[in-house]
């Protein structure tokens, strides 16, 4: 199981409704892209920050791990707005850049923190089969795609597993030879279960519709009008601050 799978079945938030916390995180989501980085991002995105650390009570190390990756991305991303390209200068650096990286930076570390923090509370099992709105098709593969995806990782460990043991990596032809025996053997393995999840669901009747389990949970009207509150102040917060 992703770690942000492990942490959205064990966090505090685990029994909330997936409303709540899609209402708060996409409404701090959506203020980050519409207000100004500075200082409207900065504010969404210490809000999720001490959502997830207070609120939800997922380890610093964790949203540390969560963020690392995106926070990569978006780095490098940045690197081209700090030159430019041309003029006397082959390379030189870029009038302004520093600025346009930072509000660069700091919205979309903002946007990747509202994300997180619906994505480490809620699990994807308990948001899919509440889309009513949605057409159950979509919904469907979606949920198999969910659990192919865990299969295929796990069968691509064992395979590297077996190859690691048999010394498939010592060198670099051996690698490469290894990698081409890995990509064969995940797809073989995933062939052959999606065929045996198609004769399970066959033999189980299946008839174009899956049926899940909707544990209910009530909305919590505090948890809502509290978010309400956060949003109205973060805008109002900004505002200020802009004058």
């Amino acid at each position: 199981m992703l770690l942000i799978d492990e942490t959205a079945y064990a966090g505090r938030w685990r029994s909330r409704h997936p409303g709540e916390k899609a209402f708060l995180a996409l409404g701090l989501l959506a203020l980050a892209v519409l207000l100004p980085p500075w200082p409207g991002a900065l504010f969404c995105g210490a809000a999720a920050l001490a959502l997830l650390l207070g609120g939800a009570r997922v380890p610093l190390r964790t949203v540390g791990r969560l963020l690392r990756l995106p926070l990569g991305f978006v780095l490098v991303g940045a690197i081209p707005l700090l030159i430019t390209v041309g003029g006397d200068l082959w390379l030189a650096p870029a009038p302004g850049g520093p600025v346009r990286a930072a509000e660069l930076v700091g919205r979309a570390m903002a946007a990747v923190g509202c994300l997180i923090l619906f994505a480490a509370t809620t699990p994807i099992a308990d948001t899919l089969p509440r889309l009513r709105w949605v057409p159950r098709a979509v919904t469907e593969i979606a949920l198999l795609i969910y659990r192919m995806l865990f299969l295929l990782l796990d069968s691509l460990r064992a395979v590297r597993e077996a190859q690691t043991l048999r010394m498939g990596f010592r060198t670099r032809r051996a690698t490469f030879r290894s990698l081409a025996g890995q990509g064969g053997a995940v797809f073989v393995r995933a062939f052959d279960r999606a065929r045996r999840l198609e004769a399970g669901l066959a033999a189980r009747g299946y008839d174009g519709e899956l049926m899940v389990r909707v544990t209910s949970r009530p909305v919590s009207a505090p948890f809502v009008a509290a978010s309400a509150v956060l949003l109205t102040g973060i805008v109002v917060a900004t505002l200020v601050v802009l004058r």
